[in-house]
């Protein structure tokens, strides 16, 4: 039975990587990497940097082109829907193609992959159609909500409070979350926290790499800096990934 790992290398920091996750690369014959194109190439850098470390000499890569999706859909879900399902096709033709039996191949998931990633529910789609077989294993990472919470060094919830995570989609759209004082945001293309001005913002951005950007107080104060410095990155890289804590300040 072939076998696929799929690992957790931390929020950009290659000290991040776990030993259990070098452990897994060093076990592994095939990794796989699905390419977004030249703007994201430093990411498939550093994914190269763990391999060439920890890696098997003999390791081989099997590169896929990742599916283009639209980033302002009016369908969200559906359109969510159909890229996993494109990808899932792209990634099943690399594993069947390049994973022989008894082999093990990998996956090297930014972050932590329990953490919006959809690698998990594509590898479960291809699994549920039956025409390629395998078993696979998740290995956790660092995310980046706990490298934004160790760069500001501060605790992501309060004593006896709850916190909850979720999207600049959902927060855009849906507001405060309710019973909650402490919110992280991910995956905020809409710069929500623009429209909470009395709350505290702790940001982030290329956490735990060389390029990392840290920004922080209330919102009414440090909204505009944020979205310059988030506008001016995006620009000069191509790509951005930031997170952020919003906080009630008031709150007890």
């Amino acid at each position: 039975m072939r076998k696929i790992y799929v690992i957790g290398i931390g929020a950009g920091d290659p000290d991040q990587l776990s030993l259990q996750a070098a452990k897994a690369i060093g076990r592994t014959d095939v990794f796989f990497v699905l390419d977004k194109g030249e703007a994201k190439e430093s990411m498939i850098e550093l994914r190269r940097r763990m391999m060439k470390a920890y890696g098997r000499p003999s390791r081989r890569i099997a590169e896929g082109r990742d599916p283009d999706r639209d980033r302002t859909p009016a369908d969200y879900q559906g359109t969510i829907a159909d890229w996993r399902h494109r990808r899932s096709e792209v990634t099943e033709a690399l594993i069947s193609e390049h994973l022989l039996d008894d082999e093990t191949g990998a996956f090297l998931v930014w972050g932590d992959p329990s953490l919006y990633d959809s690698t998990i529910a594509i590898l479960d789609e291809i699994l549920a159609r039956g025409q390629t077989l395998f078993e696979y294993e998740m290995i956790p990472g660092i995310s980046s909500v706990s490298t934004l919470a160790a760069r500001h060094r501060i605790p992501l919830n309060r004593v006896g409070r709850a916190f909850q995570v979720t999207t600049g989609r959902r927060l855009a759209d849906e507001g405060w979350p309710a019973g909650v004082d402490d919110v992280i945001v991910m995956l905020d293309a809409q710069q929500a926290f623009t429209a909470h001005p009395d709350a505290d913002i702790y940001w982030g951005a290329y956490l735990g790499t060389e390029d990392e950007i840290l920004a922080s107080g209330k919102v009414a104060d440090v909204a505009d800096d944020i979205l310059k410095i988030r506008s001016e990155a995006r620009e000069r890289h191509g790509w951005i990934m930031d997170t952020y804590l919003l906080r009630r300040p008031d709150a007890k």
